[in-house]
């Protein structure tokens, strides 16, 4: 990365922020992989339910309070001073979290997923001020830097919290131990975020609405006057259609296809991770500072080439028997390191792309519409992933394999190529 962005991570107006958001990412995803692991591999089991559909249903779950909620979130984002609207939405975070803790100790899969969707609701309000806010500590030339530096450091901290959930809810004594670390992270990060510097509200005199059908549709419109701010959304809705497909099939790609355990599933998210990271880094590179969408089509054309191949090269799913493999195991098999290579590549064109995505949306919006702006790009992001939740959980009910889901999205993907050309 350039020099003029690495300085950021001395600064006071960027460090608290960040530090900030990678506990949030790295609470919520040890948390819900730990709930997804639990589920598949102990409770799903115990309980005569379908693990698999209960999986792909519990991301739908996390999603659906974007929708429901995001519309108000926007509009207190721009009404409210941000730092001190951020330090409410983490002290809920602490309450949920005791919720969560609960949850995981007494081992009821459907009280799970009600956390999960209190957690769902805490992040959309956390989503509009948490993007509105950078644009207000950063100048015109560090937001690709910046955003470069929140994406790397999200998806390292997604990185840690599913490798910690996922390896430690199955030890003996792990939802004790998972239970107290959520906490723990909870709040320090509601620490952290009391260092922020304050950012004066956008539009004090704005008055809310609660009605949650007429909030939404007056930000949808609001967020579709610009066509490059609408098609950045559009762009990014896509990215999370993709990346949340890949994140909520990965452990049934683990098991299923690969006959593997819960270590394989956390190697594929590290793999995953690495990847964005990578893409998002290099994209500042490529682009040095300049907020353009140059590069975004040919992410776009790697992520359809490589998704593809995650699905012909996949193995049939009777492939293997016996116990489960573990992570040595898997890697003796040509075809992991093919599908952990298309999981990677998939990755880095995926940061390619929306990076600049972001920067261009928080650089063509005024200051007392943005939060309601990626309030709208946030709606949209959820109606996008929860019909993808739909439609992966129709395709497995009806006897799809995970790789056939893989294949739908690398084609669907082929429309938001030609938009992303347009932008450029």
């Amino acid at each position: 990365m350039a020099e003029s962005q690495l300085h950021l991570l001395k600064t006071k107006r960027f460090l608290p922020l960040l530090i900030t958001f990678f506990l949030g990412a790295a609470n919520d995803n040890f948390f819900r992989n730990a709930t997804v692991i639990l589920i598949l591999y102990r409770l799903a089991e115990n309980a005569g339910i379908d693990g698999k559909l209960l999986v792909t249903l519990a991301a739908g779950i996390f999603i659906l309070p974007f929708f429901l909620f995001s519309a108000i979130a926007g509009q207190l984002a721009d009404k409210h001073e941000k730092s001190a609207l951020i330090r409410w939405v983490k002290l809920a975070e602490i309450a949920i979290m005791v919720f969560g803790a609960i949850g995981l100790i007494l081992g009821q899969p459907y009280f799970l997923l009600f956390v999960l969707f209190l957690m769902g609701a805490q992040s959309s309000f956390f989503g509009p001020v948490k993007y509105s806010i950078l644009p207000l500590h950063l100048k015109p030339d560090e937001l690709i830097g910046g955003n470069a530096l929140i994406a790397s450091g999200t998806f390292i901290a997604i990185l840690l919290g599913t490798m910690a959930g996922a390896l430690m809810i199955l030890w003996d004594g792990g939802v004790w131990i998972v239970g107290c670390g959520v906490l723990l992270l909870a709040v320090i990060g509601w620490l952290a975020s009391r260092y922020i510097p304050a950012a004066p509200p956008a539009n004090p005199d704005l008055i809310v609405s609660y009605n949650f059908a007429s909030a939404t549709w007056r930000i949808l419109r609001l967020t579709a006057v610009s066509r490059p701010i609408f098609l950045s959304v559009l762009g990014i809705s896509w990215f999370w259609v993709v990346g949340a497909t890949l994140l909520s099939q990965f452990p049934n790609l683990a098991k299923f296809t690969f006959h593997a355990n819960n270590e394989v599933v956390t190697l594929f998210l590290a793999t995953c991770t690495v990847g964005i990271a990578v893409g998002s880094l290099l994209c500042n590179r490529l682009l040095r500072g300049k907020i353009s969408a140059k590069y975004v089509a040919f992410g776009a054309c790697g992520v359809s080439l490589f998704l593809g191949d995650l699905w012909f090269s996949a193995p049939a799913m009777d492939s293997y028997t016996g116990a489960f493999r573990d992570i040595p195991a898997f890697l003796e098999d040509a075809q992991a390191w093919r599908a952990l290579f298309d999981i990677f590549a998939v990755s880095v064109c995926g940061g390619l792309y929306t990076v600049p995505l972001y920067a261009i949306l928080q650089s063509r919006t005024v200051d007392g519409e943005r939060s309601r702006i990626i309030a709208g790009n946030n709606i949209l992001n959820a109606v996008f992933m929860v019909l993808s939740s739909l439609a992966s959980t129709a395709m497995l009910a009806n006897g799809a394999a995970v790789p056939e889901i893989f294949l739908a999205v690398a084609i669907a993907n082929l429309i938001f190529i030609v938009l992303f050309w347009r932008l450029r």
